[in-house]
């Protein structure tokens, strides 16, 4: 009895054991080859997974998650002869794990490598400038190209990402002056512009403002003639009204009218810049006895039709000395007689 439960126990243990061998468990984000006298069967996938035991073993564990990798600094040549630094990262995914364990040896070594040599073809076909300026560009063309090279190994490069560019000093220095007389350059054309629109601005209000001033100078004059144009015609008609009333035998118009003159012609001689001294008579009766001797010449030259001749005559011969002129008119101008002189 002792015998058998002894080999009881063994069995058990045995049993246990094989199961403990069968039994694979594996975590998420992995994914297990298994393999079978040494030739590859299948995968198992994260979770509780069987296989036989002692026949069948685990090949390689894989990682199925985005991984990176870092490229290391390299010197590239551009088309133009300029040397330059540049690094960069690669981000890829096994999408096949029994490719990517058996296709290829050391992965991570392979695709640092394929990155490499892509960075190099890549960026040396193009010029400095171009290399600066068009890093999404680089980064398109070796995410196809290394991406392509590695498909064969179950891998998918999802990005290739270019860190840094790094020209020499010498280069960079020459860069910044360059930049700098661009710079220069484009403020001075900016200047330029500036001025011209200011000139043109300037000119255009010149040309409104003549514009304008023509306008007012043709409408002054407009309304300069217009006014000589209404004078004329009021002198004219004042001069007609005139001339009707000595027709009609007024002779008092007549006086009015030439006494108007006569005193418009000594404010103007008065008001006149050269004139210093006037010397003239100005006696109120001297000017009324000539105003007097101007109105009976012309009563007598116009006449009214219903007075004698010798009418005209009689008071063409009456005295304007003394107290003022006939008693047929009497100027506003006569100067009244003293009383008991």
């Amino acid at each position: 009895m002792a015998g058998l439960d002894i080999v009881v126990i063994a069995l058990v243990v045995l049993v246990i054991l094989i199961l403990f061998a069968g039994i694979k468990t594996v975590p998420q984000g992995y994914q297990y080859t298994v393999e079978r006298f040494g030739r590859y069967t299948r995968t198992l996938e994260p979770g509780l997974n069987l296989i036989v035991p002692f026949i069948d073993r685990i090949g390689a564990k894989m990682n199925v998650m985005e991984q990176v990798l870092d490229i290391p600094t390299q010197e590239v040549i551009t088309r133009d002869n300029a040397s330059v630094s540049a690094d960069a990262v690669a981000f890829y995914q096994v999408l096949n794990p029994a490719q990517a364990a058996y296709q290829v040896a050391h992965l991570e070594h392979a695709i640092i490598n394929l990155t490499m040599t892509n960075i190099r073809s890549v960026m040396g076909s193009m010029d400095l400038d171009e290399l600066l300026s068009n890093r999404d560009r680089i980064n398109d063309q070796l995410l196809r190209v290394v991406d392509e090279a590695a498909h064969p190994w179950g891998v998918k490069i999802t990005r290739v990402e270019i860190k840094d560019i790094a020209p020499p000093k010498d280069l960079v220095d020459a860069m910044a002056r360059q930049m700098k007389a661009e710079r220069e350059k484009r403020a001075q054309v900016l200047e330029a512009e500036g001025s011209r629109n200011a000139q043109i601005l300037r000119a255009e209000g010149a040309k409104q403002s003549a514009i304008l001033e023509a306008e007012g100078l043709r409408e002054a004059a407009f309304r300069d003639a217009e006014a000589r144009e209404r004078l004329a015609e009021a002198e004219a008609k004042a001069t007609r009204m005139v001339s009707e009333a000595i027709a009609s035998g007024d002779v008092q118009a007549i006086n009015y009218f030439v006494a108007q003159k006569y005193t418009e012609a000594m404010a103007a001689i008065g008001k006149a810049p050269n004139s210093k001294i006037v010397l003239m008579p100005m006696e109120a009766s001297s000017l009324v006895g000539s105003l007097g001797g101007i109105g009976a010449i012309a009563k007598e030259v116009f006449g009214d039709g219903s007075a004698p001749a010798e009418t005209g005559r009689a008071r063409r011969s009456t005295p304007a000395s003394g107290g003022g002129a006939s008693a047929s008119f009497r100027n506003p101008f006569d100067t009244p007689p003293q009383q008991g002189s």
